[in-house]
């Protein structure tokens, strides 16, 4: 599973929804630390300046930034391939690589980022911006920081799937139940629910140790009436989607370490002739840090 290919699967289940498993319950407050810090960095852009927003996802930081500034030329590029309708005013494109841009040389005022230069090649993508930054323009990025709440959440998450589909391998399970002399969908999806008590007891009911088995259950006794080689091809749909769940985690992971070296990330703006103006915490109403501010000039 490929970064790529682990959002794209992200953004389809999560269109049009306010927030996914990526954050945590308490979501609303980080999202408003988040959209203030990017209220903060447009407000000094010139009138109608244009901002390219790497990593875009859902567009999420376009319609923060629509939300303050109307005046502003918004567009965002991501490498996954679908990506959910953009923002109303502004323009999204899936497929695209931060290390090479589909801009002219000095396109835009302003080139931002949340969560998104740490999942590239960093110095590879620090030249793309200054080549497509148009003169005085600024730079202005979240990253992830390893010690946030973001990678807990998530970690989390993956220590649960790998507790109901590995060390409870409850999708072999369910095959064997669905085909024991004493078996078939009542049996399978008692055993589905079984292993979503104890999970939702052991990780919580906001987390895959209950939604998988859960969705198991349901996804067993809907396909009742349509046959085993139904129910067979559901089970492998939800244990194809939980995958796609740990590839994300993995690169969130990987994507935290990257956005932890700070001064390796500096350095490779530097290279570039942008060099690291202000830095200060993001963070969630407890006074924890999420994520840091960087902008660059």
């Amino acid at each position: 599973m490929n970064d790529a290919a682990a959002w794209s699967d992200f953004w389809a289940a999560n269109a049009g929804a306010p927030q996914g498993g990526c954050l945590p319950q308490r979501w609303a407050a980080i999202e408003e630390a988040q959209a203030a810090a990017w209220h903060s960095f447009i407000a000094s852009l010139p009138e109608g300046a244009s901002v390219l927003d790497l990593a875009t996802g859902d567009g999420r930081v376009l319609g923060w930034m629509r939300s303050a500034r109307a005046d502003l030329a918004l567009t965002g590029i991501d490498l996954a391939p679908s990506l959910p309708a953009p923002p109303e005013g502004t323009e999204t494109r899936g497929g695209v690589a931060m290390e090479s841009l589909p801009f002219g040389d000095g396109a835009f005022a302003a080139v931002v980022s949340q969560f998104g230069l740490e999942y590239g090649d960093v110095p590879a993508v620090a030249a793309e911006i200054a080549r497509v930054l148009a003169p005085g323009g600024k730079v202005g990025l979240m990253v992830h920081r390893g010690d946030g709440p973001i990678l807990e959440h998530n970690l989390a998450r993956r220590s649960a799937i790998d507790w109901v589909l590995g060390e409870q391998q409850l999708g072999a399970i369910l095959r064997q139940a669905l085909d024991a002399p004493n078996g078939g969908p009542q049996v399978a999806a008692q055993v589905a629910a079984a292993i979503g008590l104890v999970g939702a007891r052991r990780f919580g009911e906001d987390s895959p140790g209950w939604e998988i088995p859960e969705a198991l259950r349901r996804a067993v006794l809907m396909g009742e009436q349509a046959g085993r080689e139904a129910i067979l091809a559901t089970i492998a749909a939800i244990e194809a989607r939980a995958a796609n769940e740990v590839g994300r985690i993995a690169s969130l992971e990987r994507a935290c370490g990257v956005a932890d070296s700070r001064e390796a990330l500096a350095a490779a703006f530097a290279a570039q002739g942008l060099a690291l103006r202000g830095a200060s915490d993001v963070c969630e109403p407890s006074g924890r840090a999420l994520a840091s501010f960087l902008t660059f000039s």
